[in-house]
């Protein structure tokens, strides 16, 4: 009996393809996990991890599904982590105010409305939190972020609506 072997061609990422690969998503893929997380450093060590993935397996990467894949592997990446570690989501631990020429009054209202805006997005379910963020911090069209999550823009559209609809009934109320 002769066995035949299935000979795949896989196309492997030079350092250099990889190299371009990390400088033009790494950002991107490091805030994506900040968003769910809201903590930097586990976000950047998740976007490392993803991107170390690629290159382990030696992926076959297409220009225009390189970032859907990072995406995806950091979102299974940060999903196990959010498994073993159970943390709760801190937006603001990081954020610095500029105090120049600002009054007490003005640091007092502002360390207020920060509060407020963190135990928001703290109860926000993560699944809008993350449609919200993404939009407002990162810049990100509707249509991006359907691409990035794997939903539709409707989709997308109706986290936005009731993530938007929930902040401006908890901070109208604090």
């Amino acid at each position: 009996m002769i066995r035949c072997l299935k000979i795949s061609y896989l196309v492997t990422l030079t350092q250099e393809e990889f190299k371009h690969l990390f400088e033009m998503h790494f950002v991107a893929i490091r805030n994506y996990v900040f968003y769910r997380s809201g903590n930097t450093e586990v976000a950047t060590d998740i976007a490392q991890e993803a991107f170390l993935k690629v290159w382990e397996k030696q992926e076959t990467v297409q220009p225009e599904s390189a970032k859907g894949l990072l995406y995806k592997i950091a979102g299974d990446l940060f999903i196990s982590y959010y498994r073993k570690e159970k943390r709760s989501f801190h937006f603001f631990n990081h954020f610095v105010f500029d105090e120049n020429g600002q009054t007490p009054e003005d640091l007092f209202a502002f360390e207020q409305l920060k509060g407020n805006y963190k135990r928001a997005l703290e109860k926000l379910p993560e699944k809008q939190r993350t449609v919200f963020l993404m939009s407002r911090a990162e810049n990100l069209k509707y249509k991006e972020i359907a691409e990035v999550l794997g939903i539709s823009v409707k989709a997308v559209e109706k986290r936005m609506r009731y993530a938007l609809k929930y902040l401006r009934t908890f901070l109208n109320h604090e």
